[in-house]
């Protein structure tokens, strides 16, 4: 099977996957106060709704490719060339508080390269996907990068840390500097949504510190499709390792960069 055939195969398989997974959580979602929650840390919350989507996920992912790895956010990681690297619940306070802002996230690694994505807003009925070389859609339409030429007229995202959070500050120190030069900041509650935002032209940039890979992988392969130019704070750093993300229309990269850095 040629690669493209089989980053076909796996992207279907990941839809197929997203979407039962997504099924169960609309399930959880309309029943939430039901739902019993415990906190990883202050502000972290975990639910059976995340345990069963990724169990669900899991399931069907390593049924059809059992010899592949896995890297999710309930269940621990299996190592192997081929892992796939699974968010079951993005933004689950918004999902516990009744804000119709969360998603799913899945990717797929081949030997240290993203291959695939699928983000899955299940709310919305909006399914953000891509493989590499293959580009980006939206609920199959092709998506790209917005077209905004300047920072003043651009709108960003990002993540506001909370709880005990050592980055505090510093995030506010980076808000501040970028503020007075853009038309506004964003914070919605789920990181992969607002990647597949900015994938979508939404919004023109995002940045976040701390991030984990299950929060980022479909991202930023969604994100290279569309068009987007992707980097970690640290310019000689990368997000993968770091868990920082600075992501913006080719545009307006380097003077969004700047304001942050």
């Amino acid at each position: 099977m040629t690669d493209h055939a089989q980053d076909a195969a796996d992207l279907a398989l990941a839809i197929d996957a997203a979407r039962a997974a997504g099924a169960i959580l609309l399930r959880h979602w309309a029943a939430r106060g039901d739902l019993t929650v415990t906190s990883k840390r202050a502000g972290d919350f975990v639910s059976q709704a995340d345990v069963a989507a990724e169990t669900c996920l899991r399931e069907i992912l390593l049924g059809a490719r059992p010899g592949d790895g896995w890297l999710g956010e309930e269940t621990g990681a299996i190592s192997a060339p081929r892992c796939w690297i699974v968010d079951p619940l993005d933004g689950t306070t918004n999902f516990l508080r009744g804000i119709p802002h969360w998603a799913l996230s899945i990717a797929l690694e081949v030997n240290g390269t993203r291959r695939a994505g699928v983000i899955l807003d299940p709310v919305k009925s909006e399914l953000f996907a891509a493989t590499r070389g293959g580009g980006a859609t939206l609920n199959g339409a092709p998506i790209r990068v917005a077209g905004t030429a300047t920072l003043r007229d651009a709108l960003f995202g990002t993540g506001i840390p909370f709880g005990g959070m050592a980055h505090i500050d510093a995030h506010s120190a980076d808000i501040a500097r970028l503020m007075p030069h853009c038309a506004g900041v964003r914070r919605f509650g789920a990181a992969a949504l607002d990647l597949a935002y900015v994938a979508a032209g939404r919004l023109d940039g995002f940045w976040e510190r701390t991030l984990r890979p299950w929060d980022i992988a479909a991202g930023l392969v969604i994100l290279a499709e569309s068009g987007a130019r992707i980097a970690a704070l640290d310019p000689d750093d990368h997000p993968e390792r770091s868990g920082t993300v600075v992501t913006a229309t080719p545009a307006l990269f380097d003077a969004f960069a700047a304001r942050l850095r």
